[in-house]
């Protein structure tokens, strides 16, 4: 069972973060995004991953030497350019010499979906493409899917308005496709599969889909990339994972309440973290507060000073003694 892993995007809702390092390379507790991502499809058999790389691909390369990751061998698909979501599955899918039923997944995406039932699904019905689908309370910002009883996909809306929606059922952003489907993606130019080839599909009523109540969390922002993180050492992925890292230096007069803190993380006395995740080398001066934020690799926070209400602290970057940063950015987009 082969794959191609979507991890050639920007990350721009999560800079400055990803100013120098990919989304899909930051940690989610202990270990790369990426990584989490290919375990799940190693788990439901998946031997191959092809990574359809964009946005700094030598950071990917480098990080696997041995070509292979969480025990799944890796092959690499760099983009000359970028060419969105379709052009990049057919151009991983070519480079990888994929000519067979594969699976496509979101780089950035956190879910214990059973990629297996998707595969048995799609070959039962006869599908030429197979779209996972989740639940949510806002579908305006995602694709969502109308189907009918047999799991044919009748409407396929990317980001419709608010209140228009046909169902509150979106695209997870796992799919299985057949090579035909290849066929149907212009190659040399951006093709969104969710506004140009799934569309088609719907008219050729070969799409199908598959509910599922899994969970699932897009990790793309720093709210949700937060939570994923949360979630993991409240056990609601399984048994709880280790908030804090042997290697972190906590202050006894430090507080820290339901927080990641990574490996290399000082903690101060009289330091208050809480609700946040301390990326790897991260310090927290004495005095200082951090709530519901992130703090990045390196990066200071200085002695007395606030960090709060998902605010982001970037690689190497310093939030001065006694300042305060609400919903905000270090450094600001613009500098």
């Amino acid at each position: 069972m082969r794959a191609v892993v979507l991890v050639g995007g920007f990350g721009t809702r999560l800079q400055p973060l990803t100013s120098t390092i990919p989304k899909q390379m930051l940690p989610i507790v202990d270990r790369p995004m990426i990584e989490r991502v290919v375990a799940k499809l190693g788990e439901h058999g998946v031997t191959d991953a092809v990574l359809a790389l964009g946005y700094r691909p030598d950071t990917f390369i480098a990080a696997y030497p041995d070509d292979t990751c969480a025990g799944v061998k890796l092959h690499y698909a760099v983009e000359p350019e970028p060419l969105d979501t379709a052009g990049a599955v057919r151009f991983a899918a070519d480079e990888g010499g994929i000519d067979s039923p594969f699976i496509v997944v979101n780089g950035d995406v956190l879910t214990d979906l059973d990629v297996g039932e998707l595969w048995k699904f799609h070959l039962g019905h006869g599908a030429e493409g197979t779209v996972a689908l989740t639940p949510v309370d806002d579908p305006s910002r995602y694709g969502v899917v109308a189907t009918d009883e047999a799991g044919r996909v009748e409407e396929f809306v990317e980001k419709p308005a608010p209140g228009e929606a046909p169902s509150h059922w979106i695209n997870a952003g796992t799919y299985v496709l057949e090579p035909s489907v290849l066929q149907r993606i212009p190659s040399g130019r951006r093709v969104s599969i969710e506004r140009e080839t799934f569309p088609l599909m719907v008219d050729d009523g070969s799409l199908f889909a598959l509910e599922s109540h899994a969970y699932w969390v897009d990790a793309g922002t720093p709210a949700t990339y937060l939570q994923v993180q949360l979630d993991l050492v409240d056990g609601l992925r399984g048994a709880p994972e280790p908030a804090i890292d042997p290697t972190a230096t906590i202050d006894p007069a430090a507080e820290v309440e339901h927080s990641v803190v990574m490996s290399g993380v000082t903690v101060e006395a009289g330091a208050v973290v809480r609700d946040a995740v301390l990326l790897p080398g991260a310090r927290v001066e004495a005095g200082a507060v951090v709530v519901e934020s992130i703090v990045g690799p390196s990066a200071v926070v200085g002695a007395g000073a606030r960090v709060e209400a998902l605010s982001v602290v970037g690689v190497d970057a310093r939030v001065e003694p006694g300042a305060t940063v609400s919903a905000g950015r270090v450094p600001e987009a613009d500098e």
